[in-house]
């Protein structure tokens, strides 16, 4: 984290406030109940996206603090708009151990959020179907794109590579991953 402070910070900045505009969201889908017009149907709609965006975000903070607990090698975009991922894991610096720190931090806080929005949700509402069945569909994804990579390094492949990993400058082009080069 040397010299990144700024960025997590603001990076915690954006995604607590696109965490409490969900809450009111929520608060105001809840308030009007089923929808009934247009209007209620777009705030069902906006209030169900939003909520599995916000999922998304949990997932991403998830692998950052298993990266963090492992003291794992990773870089901060340099600005909060620059990519969807919410740090790039330096796949060349870290060890299996890191890797599978970093993976497993993700899918708890899958599991955790999922949980969270099946026991929190009312399953009367338009916003919740909508949160829950995308949500679903988010987990699925991350057992076809995630995990298969997770359980190649837990066997003794190679490192994954692609846009959420960084290596350092230096690194043999088949070592380095699409993410290119970067100092931490």
């Amino acid at each position: 984290m040397d010299k990144q402070w700024n960025r997590f910070f603001a990076f915690l900045l954006r995604d607590g406030l696109i965490i409490l505009l969900a809450v009111a969201l929520w608060m105001a889908t809840l308030r009007i109940g089923k929808p009934h017009d247009l209007w209620s149907v777009a705030l069902h709609l906006a209030t169900g996206l939003l909520t599995v965006f916000v999922a998304y975000l949990l997932h991403e903070w998830g692998h950052l603090i298993g990266a963090w607990i492992a003291s794992g090698y990773f870089v901060l975009p340099a600005t909060v708009a620059e990519t969807l991922f919410l740090f790039r894991f330096d796949n060349v610096r870290n060890s299996r151990a890191q890797f599978i720190s970093m993976s497993l931090g993700g899918f708890a806080s899958s599991i955790l959020v999922v949980a969270f929005l099946v026991i929190a949700l009312p399953w009367n509402l338009l916003a919740s179907w909508i949160a829950l069945s995308l949500v679903a569909a988010g987990v699925l994804a991350t057992f076809i794109i995630e995990v298969p990579m997770f359980l190649g390094v837990v066997r003794g492949g190679p490192m994954p590579t692609g846009d959420a990993f960084v290596s350092p400058p230096g690194t043999p082009p088949e070592r380095a991953g699409a993410g290119g080069s970067s100092t931490l």
